[in-house]
């Protein structure tokens, strides 16, 4: 389940904000085509915290059903509460996700001792796989690897998305935390190096958009074919340029919307991105359409 390419789904909206689900299974399909491994539902790149409770539930039933087994669903389950993880975790596994993705509490900056406490409590509250998500950017808390080495001993704790571009903490975690437990790098400029460094797969934002090219990409990492996954990086780098032009998901969810899958709505506090990267993404498209047919 924990390998590849794994999509950080973008959750389409209706121009009333309120989840589009048919958008949402055209998106899945998308994804089943071209071959992700993968998705993650209600994650950063969707919108989570701007979900209510009831349509996270609303959310994650439909792409469980949809999905009906041909791909792995995995929830976005994190809060800043270790009672609210909980609570979604358990929820999570009642719903039939294969596995649930925590990131670390955001805004209250535990210490190391307290990102521990947290994540061992809702292990030992849950039965579902959990996966474990360092993105300091956005949390202003960073779990070091003497925490993530600990915590990889439970047995419900079973890989780690890092969003460090640091090759030494890739290297250090796969290393100590052993073959067993599964290091993903969180990262899509330096998805590929990470790999190199011993990253099973990636979960991205920029393979919403090119999820073909971005699951061959791995496939090719997978097998130790470098050069072939090299060449198809290099081809997405401007794309990764482009979907970090503005916070995320702002770009990323116009660029799926520039491929006629979902509506241009986002919720505030975010807004579609400006006139220029609109129309960067937009050049970006035609080109890698009428080079890999990527609207097909």
């Amino acid at each position: 389940m924990l390998h590849g390419s794994i999509v950080a789904l973008v959750t389409p909206m209706n121009g009333q904000g309120e989840i589009d689900f048919a958008a949402l299974s055209r998106l899945i399909d998308f994804h089943l085509k071209n071959h992700t491994d993968a998705l993650v539902i209600a994650g950063t790149t969707g919108e989570s915290a701007s979900l209510t409770s009831r349509e996270f539930s609303a959310l994650l039933e439909a792409a469980v059903s949809h999905a009906e087994g041909r791909i792995p669903i995995i929830a976005g389950t994190g809060t800043a509460s270790t009672a609210e993880s909980i609570k979604k975790t358990q929820l999570a596994d009642e719903m039939g996700a294969d596995a649930a993705l925590l990131v670390t509490p955001y805004y209250v900056r535990p210490m190391q001792s307290g990102l521990e406490a947290h994540f061992l409590a809702v292990a030992d509250a849950s039965r579902i796989p959990l996966i474990l998500y360092n993105v300091p950017s956005r949390t202003s808390v960073d779990m070091l690897p003497d925490t993530v080495v600990a915590l990889s001993a439970h047995e419900s704790v079973i890989a780690i998305k890092e969003a460090l571009p640091d090759m030494s903490r890739i290297a250090e975690l796969v290393e100590r935390c052993g073959p067993e437990f599964t290091v993903l790098s969180g990262d899509d400029p330096s998805c590929l190096d990470a790999m190199k460094n011993g990253a099973k797969g990636v979960i991205s934002v920029a393979a919403n958009t090119d999820p073909g090219r971005f699951s061959t990409m791995a496939a090719h990492a997978a097998s130790g074919e470098w050069a072939a996954a090299e060449a198809l990086d290099a081809e997405l780098s401007e794309l990764y340029k482009l979907l970090g032009a503005e916070t995320n998901p702002i770009p990323v969810k116009w660029s799926v919307h520039e491929l006629g899958l979902i509506g241009p709505h986002i919720r505030l506090p975010l807004l579609p991105p400006e006139e220029p990267v609109r129309a960067a993404i937009r050049c970006w498209l035609e080109s890698a359409g009428k080079r890999d047919s990527l609207y097909d």
